[in-house]
């Protein structure tokens, strides 16, 4: 307060209101821009690693269930971190826990790259895992948070591009930085990006906590007892599911068994705590509720099928890698331009109908590609891509819009990061159900030969089509209970 007339109260300079003098209406967009750079970097995290396992593995002489770690184990962390990301935003603000992720980042990449050891590069993963939960998650909240509902699909278009741009330019440039330089440079590579993000953070992000709210230095922390279940739950799934592809299933069935019961503990626990890692409470809005089984079963269909397309073109159809490469190219160009026009959609449509028909036309894709054979023209491959990635592109800006808009805002935060948690956790089971499947079918035709892998492909894209018609039933059932309200700027 001031003690007279002409003394002036000091203002934060990172303060919202001060962010708001400074940059006017523009600071919404901004912000947007400063959370798209830092997602970009975690989804570049997890994807470029992909085309460096190869050389990864010579190096440290890993076997396939070793390397297959290097992307679980990212995928562990990056799937239990979602969900501290409110209590991080309450404790720290956007600004410091922002900053905070993207500097964890950058000390992981920059530790896996200079890694002597496998154990070392396998926590370093964990490190990069960790930070790129809450800056995958930190976004939702931003956009329902400073945008108004007109504005908010044309925002979430516009934050999917960059969010697909990321894995559709990390891998080519990992290729040819792993040829120039070696296997440590993709871990580099998400420095720049790191360095960018983070200034960005420092000039537009506030130090509030979603709302404008003051940062709450008491905010409970999370129970450290939930944090153990769910860090259990999320390793004997994994493991779980590896151990069910290999010469012992029996192990895989007994680990997947023993996740199931840790994760009934994670919810009966949930109940019992003051400050639960997964609010069981956001589960009585309808809406939500829908738009969770959603994000699960879609998460499993699009996980699985990013996995099995380019799988099913080398190893059924023998297509060269350049010739898969050149198929992937127009899908992902036709989802990075569908990703805008989508939102902006959504401003003006039911976003519950976008995600339906949206799932409706993947799942279309997947029927599709049945009729793919060894002899098929590869434009009709790439047609049935390209008609995937555009329905695709009308569920990722919507399904955050849907879930969250019925919420209170004070829920947003915890909304953004169980709707992240929930697709996540799809995801990982998906990708393995993708390759137990195929497993299995291949054995059941092994005496067809080439056409009996053709069939057991075929037979895994029946089950992708049918998860994501089950996704689009659900969609159905995200009908708004009534008009959204405007969000405060944040």
């Amino acid at each position: 307060m001031a003690d007279g007339d002409d003394k002036q109260p000091l203002v934060d300079p990172r303060s919202l209101a001060a962010l708001q003098a400074r940059f006017g209406p523009g600071l919404r967009w901004w912000a947007l821009v400063t959370v798209m750079i830092g997602n970009m970097a975690a989804v570049m995290a997890a994807t470029t690693i992909n085309v460096a396992v190869p050389a990864i593995s010579h190096v440290f002489r890993l076997g396939p269930q070793q390397a297959q770690w290097l992307a679980t184990g990212f995928m562990a962390a990056m799937t239990m971190s979602m969900l501290a990301t409110p209590w991080l935003l309450r404790r720290w603000g956007y600004r410091r826990s922002y900053i905070a992720m993207l500097v964890l980042l950058g000390a992981g990449g920059l530790a896996g790259g200079l890694s002597t050891s496998v154990e070392m590069l396998l926590a370093m993963r964990v490190v990069e895992g960790l930070a790129a939960g809450v800056l995958q998650t930190i976004p939702g909240v931003v956009i329902m948070r400073a945008f108004a509902p007109h504005e908010q699909g044309r925002a979430m278009g516009l934050f999917g591009f960059g969010t697909v741009l990321a894995p559709a330019i990390g891998p080519s440039v990992g290729g040819v930085l792993i040829e120039w330089f070696g296997w440590r440079a993709i871990f580099f590579f998400v420095l720049p990006f790191c360095v960018v993000a983070a200034e960005l953070a420092r000039r537009c992000l506030p130090h509030s906590a979603p709302g404008g709210e003051p940062i709450d230095r008491r905010a409970p922390p999370p129970d450290a007892l939930s944090l153990a279940l769910l860090s259990g739950t999320l390793g004997a799934l994994l493991n779980g599911l590896v151990d069910l592809q290999g010469p012992r299933p029996w192990l895989g069935v007994a680990t997947v068994a023993l996740a199931v019961v840790l994760m009934a503990l994670f919810v009966r626990r949930q109940r019992h705590v003051p400050a639960p890692l997964l609010p069981l409470g956001l589960f009585k809005h309808p809406v939500f509720s829908a738009a969770g089984v959603v994000a699960f079963v879609y998460g499993a269909g699009l996980f699985g099928s990013t996995y099995l397309l380019p799988v099913f073109m080398l190893v059924a159809l023998g297509l060269a890698p350049s010739q898969v490469g050149a198929v992937l190219v127009p899908a992902g160009l036709a989802l990075a331009v569908v990703i805008p026009l989508a939102g902006r959609l959504a401003d003006r449509q039911p976003v519950y109908l976008a995600i339906a028909a949206g799932l409706g036309v993947m799942a279309l894709s997947f029927v599709l590609m049945i009729g793919i054979g060894r002899g098929s023209a590869i434009g009709w491959i790439v047609g049935w891509a390209v008609l995937g990635r555009i329905g695709l592109g009308f569920v990722i800006p919507s399904l955050n819009l849907g879930a969250m808009r019925g919420l209170p805002p004070p829920q947003i935060p915890a909304g953004a990061s169980t709707v992240n948690f929930l697709r996540q956790l799809g995801g990982a089971i998906g990708v393995n159900l993708v390759g137990i499947m195929l497993g299995w079918r291949e054995q059941a035709y092994a005496a067809l030969g080439p056409d009996g892998v053709l069939r057991a492909f075929h037979e895994v894209f029946v089950l992708m089509a049918l998860l994501t018609l089950a996704a689009a039933i659900a969609a159905w059932r995200m009908r708004p209970a009534g008009d959204a309200t405007a969000m405060d700027s944040s």
